[in-house]
């Protein structure tokens, strides 16, 4: 599992601190990252591969700067966001799966041969030449979370993929975040998801809050909130 450290982060829009002084190691299989609106936890999320970077402090994943190599963080963490709408580009599903291999350096076969995995693996192998914009939210989200995995990343980081979601949609996510070999960090609101996590943040008014497994840093929340 890779290392990510936040070493007195801080990070601010205009005059409104968002973080503060944030300091936090960790390299589980899988962490949880809960907290308020507002109260920092995308930020926090989107400097690990570098879409944000610190007003002050570092973050660094497995040594590596995110801020000053961002390129060389995102080869190793992607990124799946809440709306999937906003990272479907391509005109079908399997032209949407092959463009996230465009600069990948692989042949047509083995690109080709990534898709059909990916396909299969999300039960979108019938939806392959329909409009990706089409696609029902929950095969949306599975499509955005396919184009994240074809790249073999190490890493994955997914920001509230649920939130968009109704129940049973949720839980197919649910399911393929499971499912999945790599590290997985989640942002999320939906408690239910954290149940197997080995850690869970809580983050407050750009702090952290709770650090802890999730039978302890999901009752702190609660406390926190009420």
């Amino acid at each position: 599992m890779s290392e990510i450290v936040f070493d007195s982060v801080t990070h601010a829009f205009g005059d409104r601190p968002v973080l503060r002084g944030v300091d936090l190691r960790f390299s589980e299989r899988r962490v949880g990252i809960i907290g308020s609106n507002g109260s920092g936890k995308s930020t926090l999320a989107r400097m690990i591969n570098g879409l944000l970077k610190p007003t002050s402090g570092t973050v660094t994943v497995d040594g590596v700067d995110a801020a000053k190599k961002g390129a060389q963080v995102r080869r190793k963490v992607g990124f799946v966001f809440t709306d999937p709408d906003t990272q479907i580009v391509m005109p079908t599903v399997s032209e949407d799966l092959a463009f996230s291999l465009r600069r990948s350096g692989l042949s047509k076969q083995e690109i080709a041969g990534r898709v059909e995995e990916i396909l299969v693996r999300f039960r979108l192998d019938q939806h392959a030449d329909h409009p990706a914009h089409l696609l029902s939210g929950g095969q949306k989200q599975l499509l955005a979370i396919g184009a994240v995995l074809i790249r073999r990343p190490e890493v994955v980081i997914a920001d509230e993929p649920t939130t968009l979601l109704d129940l049973r949609n949720a839980r197919v996510v649910s399911e393929a975040l499971d499912s999945m070999d790599q590290q997985v960090i989640v942002v999320t609101h939906q408690l239910a998801l954290l149940e197997s996590f080995e850690r869970v943040i809580v983050i407050d008014d750009g702090l952290v809050a709770f650090d802890g497994s999730p039978d302890d840093a999901v009752p702190a929340y609660r406390q926190l909130v009420e």
